[in-house]
């Protein structure tokens, strides 16, 4: 079996030459706008602004944000928390760029989905029943708009299931799916007051989506490496990922719980102890009902201590194997270029890492080591997509 079957989002060749011409600038515009929306979006995680609209779609009712507080002031979101204007903003324009790339996600979905039989009719019904969705939601009718959501997400993904990638249909399809099921992490993250699951698989989500859309791009251009190793070089890559993946979802619950500071400004140690005292059945309980607000954390310092912990020592771990893995890549011909930004991008993650303990967390470092970490998944991904063994 092969790497391309294994991962089931394999496909080239003559289909993906005769799609749109400018399917694959769509889908480059798309991996460029996704990660200023993970950029931005973690602005607004660790600027605090993640409650600063407490209705969702719309901000205080408006679907900008409102500029003063009076603006806002006969609205029944006053209720639930008073308009920061100088943090409502940031909120709401991050949704609306998501709002954006989720139309660009829908143009390549329904692009890649005029060769499928009513593939196009599939995807525009998909998209309909989500916008009823959103309608109902915002009248208050939350389980009829629920039920739709997973009507509109069936949907699609049994369009996914159903076909073939050979001309990115599969994937793209999959990434509209995805890109939805943002949207409603999006909700709920403002909803149920950002607790910390739906915070971490809002991140998750996030790259997700920009893993999907770099793969997309690169098969869209159909500009293979290959390499006689190629098979066994994919994976180590499709460990790596999984093994960054893992870190980037720590790195999401340490966030998500406020644990970045657990232990002080101590680097390598924590609050001065290689070992210090710390909780982990109490870091990681996963679900804790909902009503609470979690901005600033709920957690001891022992728990949160335990959450940073992990997340060092994972970060350890995912440290030396892509630096590994970038070794080898140094001695496979034509790879050097691909091994030098691989070591670059794990270096300056890692010393990222260390600035954000060392200088307290500081805002432009801080969502730069995010930014970071989206980088690492596009190297990775970019490899994934591209190599392949060499034609007969």
């Amino acid at each position: 079996m092969s790497v391309n079957s294994i991962t089931g989002l394999g496909g080239s060749g003559p289909a993906l030459t005769s799609m749109n011409k400018h399917f694959h600038r769509i889908a480059w515009l798309a991996v460029a706008l996704a990660l200023c929306v993970i950029v931005f979006g973690a602005f607004v995680r660790l600027s605090n602004a993640g409650l600063s609209c407490p209705d969702w779609p719309t901000c205080y009712g408006r679907a900008a944000w409102p500029t003063h507080a009076a603006d806002a002031a006969d609205h029944v979101a006053t209720q639930i928390r008073p308009v920061e204007v100088h943090k409502a903003w940031r909120e709401q324009f991050h949704r609306m760029i998501a709002g954006l790339l989720g139309v660009l996600v829908l143009t390549l979905a329904l692009v890649s989905a005029r060769r499928r039989n009513k593939g196009v009719l599939q995807v525009i019904a998909a998209a309909a029943v989500i916008a009823i969705a959103i309608a109902l939601y915002m009248k208050g009718q939350h389980v009829a708009a629920s039920a739709l959501a997973i009507v509109g997400e069936g949907i699609l993904l049994a369009a996914a299931l159903r076909w073939s990638n050979t001309d990115l249909s599969r994937a793209s399809s999959l990434t509209l799916a995805v890109i939805i099921f943002q949207a409603l992490l999006g909700m709920w993250t403002v909803t149920w007051l950002l607790k910390p699951i739906v915070v971490m698989a809002h991140l998750l989500g996030g790259l997700l989506t920009f893993s999907l859309l770099v793969w997309i791009a690169w098969r869209a251009i159909n500009q293979p490496i290959r390499l006689a190793d190629a098979t066994g070089v994919r994976r180590l890559i499709m460990i790596g990922i999984a093994l960054l993946g893992v870190q980037i979802a720590l790195g999401g619950w340490t966030s998500a719980n406020y644990a970045a500071l657990a232990c002080g400004n101590f680097f390598p140690t924590c609050v001065g102890q290689w070992w210090p005292r710390h909780d982990f059945a109490e870091a990681f309980v996963l679900w804790r009902g909902i009503g609470v607000d979690y901005e600033g954390g709920i957690l001891d310092g022992e728990a949160r201590i335990a959450i940073q912990l992990s997340h060092r020592i994972m970060a350890v771990v995912v440290f030396f194997y892509l630096l590994g893995l970038a070794v080898k890549l140094l001695r496979t011909p034509g790879m050097r270029g691909w091994a030098t930004l691989l070591i670059a991008l794990t270096l300056l993650q890692v010393a990222l890492g260390i600035a954000n303990v060392k200088l307290g967390l500081p805002l432009a470092v801080a969502v730069a080591h995010n930014g970071g970490a989206a980088l690492l998944l596009f190297v990775l991904v970019s490899l994934l997509a591209r190599l392949r063994t060499p034609e007969p």
